[in-house]
């Protein structure tokens, strides 16, 4: 198994390279523009060199992952889709169109859908029943994007997606599922050299984005895996409520930001600057400094859900607590309050300075916005 490990990232670090090389030919590269603010034009192949790493796994091991043939199909259409919007930039619906119908293609051949949801509000199992597949259509659509939404500055896709698939891990050894702990940690493996060359570990001129391909891609597998482990007709193994928690934060902004959008009249679906990696950069605060933050809530985030699948906490409790996390993530956003909080940590270091935790929406303050991955369309 070290083995398999070893070489999956050596695979993963090659392809990258050689990609990289070829990104220029095919105008898979992202220029710097009015909203995307990087040095130079970087390839966009992070999600093209993790998903070749993952098909020639897959090829050699295909019964680690139930239906894997299926998965790589569904994933492989999908990283089409993402390079063919990395390349021309398609609109939204023609996206969403395909999305939903690798849902339904999925649905039909393994009858893997969102139905079973647990004793969320303590009064007994809940299913959607006839309308899991629309449902099934929309859970899998909404991660998709939201892991597309929270690519925006160098490291924190990846991270994330790192810290979801480590949970899943987690959760798995604890029911001594070892196939699929040995299938997440694999999807890790594959990540960290695409996370390497995005933070630049060989130098900018080795940069890599993963592009709307890898981003896709990630929210897909996200997505597949907690089905497969969550719906009974899948041989779950998990609660339901857990994968809220594994995915809590990009589950978190992206519903957030389109609430937002809503409330002020606009579509759900049209770009701003209002993620929270966004907010902080806006308040002053560093790429490096905003990276550890927001990875360190995420991290937390999967921890309880870890923790309530271990101890076997009340769903309704995980559930509802989930729901105030929310809430309260939603308000301090709304009131700027990594701003607010970045001021007070600074007068810590201040004498002459004290204060207060206001309570105004301010969310001009700081330095000029930075990002570093495209945040087109629906980010």
């Amino acid at each position: 198994m070290i083995l398999d490990l070893m070489f999956t990232f050596f695979f993963a670090l090659c392809t990258l390279y050689m990609l990289s090389k070829a990104a220029p030919k095919f105008g898979l590269v992202d220029t710097p523009n009015l909203r995307k603010r990087h040095e130079g034009s970087i390839p966009l192949v992070g999600g093209l060199a993790v998903f070749a790493a993952l098909i020639f796994y897959f090829t050699y091991n295909p019964t680690m992952l139930p239906h894997s043939e299926l998965f790589l199909v569904c994933t492989g259409v999908l990283i089409l889709l993402g390079v063919i919007d990395d390349r021309f930039d398609i609109p939204v619906a023609p996206r969403l169109i395909v999305q939903a119908g690798i849902t339904l293609l999925v649905i039909s051949q393994t009858n893997m859908q969102l139905d079973y949801i647990g004793d969320i509000a303590g009064i007994g199992a809940l299913n959607f029943g006839l309308f899991a597949p629309v449902i099934t259509i929309l859970a899998v659509v909404g991660a998709i994007n939201a892991f597309n939404m929270v690519d925006g500055i160098d490291g924190l896709l990846g991270g994330l997606a790192i810290i979801t698939f480590t949970g899943m891990a987690i959760v798995l050894n604890i029911h001594a599922l070892n196939n699929l702990v040995f299938v997440c940690v694999v999807v890790v493996t594959a990540l960290v050299p695409y996370v390497m060359m995005n933070m630049g570990v060989f130098g900018h001129k080795r940069k890599i984005f993963m592009g709307d391909a890898g981003s896709m891609m990630i929210g897909f597998i996200v997505i597949w895996f907690l089905l497969t482990m969550t719906q009974p007709d899948a041989s779950a193994t998990m609660r339901p409520v857990t994968g809220l928690w594994l995915i809590a934060l990009p589950l978190m902004d992206m519903t957030a930001i389109m609430f937002r959008r809503l409330l002020r009249g606009q579509s759900p679906l049209k770009p701003d600057r209002d993620h929270l990696h966004h907010i902080c950069l806006n308040a002053g605060i560093s790429k490096s400094v905003t990276l550890f933050v927001i990875c360190g809530v995420a991290a937390i985030f999967a921890g309880i859900g870890i923790i309530g699948e271990y101890y076997n906490i009340a769903e309704s409790v995980m559930f509802f607590g989930f729901l105030g996390c929310f809430g309260v993530y939603a308000y301090g956003l709304n009131k700027n309050w990594p701003h607010h909080i970045y001021q007070i940590v600074q007068a810590n270091f201040d004498d002459d300075n004290v204060v207060n935790f206001p309570t105004g929406v301010d969310r001009n303050a700081g330095v000029d916005e930075g990002t570093s991955e495209s945040d087109k369309n629906y980010k």
